[in-house]
């Protein structure tokens, strides 16, 4: 006789994507509280800048001045309402399934850490010094890289326009990242506003994501374990 044993499984909670999107909404209406001058005052002051990384006896004065510490804060800057909702929409989608894989603090790591890693990366390929670099982008493709690493056969919604009608249909989510990681690269060299969006952090960030995930897969087959009782 067979009997069905259940689990002790212990449902997290998420708090950290929705505390990130908390947090990069409240920012971007503090900033927009203030007057133009002050607007432009709080992105000089807190937006990454480019160039000072280049060789390693930089990083000694980068970290006293904060510019390192740019890396981070930039994150929570954005440039306008479309540039914040579209980084706050593909976070919500890939981030609550990452989150719910990783845990909270894991995930916060791979936020911010990615979102650091993906503005240097832009900081070394921008070829004028000086250049500010806002926005979540970096740290969000963070988030899709490690997405597709934990879920590499999951599915994704898509809403396709078929004439008059809109068809909604399911495809692989490999395929779909693998379009949008194809379409940075694109965008790279010869991309819309090129030079005003940083696509290569967009590429590090996912490439981040990636490796961050593979890293820390055990760990992660740990706590689901834990999660089931097992």
């Amino acid at each position: 006789m067979f009997v069905s044993l259940p689990t002790r499984q212990k449902r997290g909670l998420r708090w950290a994507t929705p505390l990130l999107v908390v947090l990069l909404t409240a920012a971007f209406l503090w900033a927009t509280m203030g007057t133009s001058g002050e607007q432009r005052a709080l992105v000089m002051g807190w937006g990454a800048l480019s160039g000072g990384f280049m060789s390693p006896d930089a990083w000694p004065a980068a970290l006293q001045d904060g510019r390192a510490l740019r890396l981070v804060t930039a994150l929570f800057l954005h440039a306008d309402w479309a540039h914040l909702v579209g980084n706050l929409v593909f976070l919500l989608i890939f981030g609550l399934p990452a989150e719910r894989a990783m845990g909270p603090w894991r995930f916060l790591g791979l936020f911010l850490l990615g979102g650091a890693v993906a503005n240097l990366a832009a900081a070394l390929t921008i070829g004028a010094p000086d250049r500010i670099i806002i926005g979540a982008s970096g740290a969000v493709s963070a988030v899709i890289g490690a997405y597709l690493a934990l879920f590499p056969r999951a599915k994704l919604g898509v809403v396709l326009p078929l004439g008059l009608f809109l068809e909604f249909v399911r495809a692989p989510a490999s395929l779909l990242i693998g379009i949008w990681a194809l379409l940075q690269v694109v965008f790279a060299y010869i991309g819309p506003t090129l030079g005003a969006v940083a696509w290569w952090a967009h590429l590090a960030g996912f490439a981040f994501g990636v490796v961050f995930a593979v890293l820390v897969r055990a760990a992660i087959a740990r706590r689901l374990r834990r999660q089931r009782g097992f």
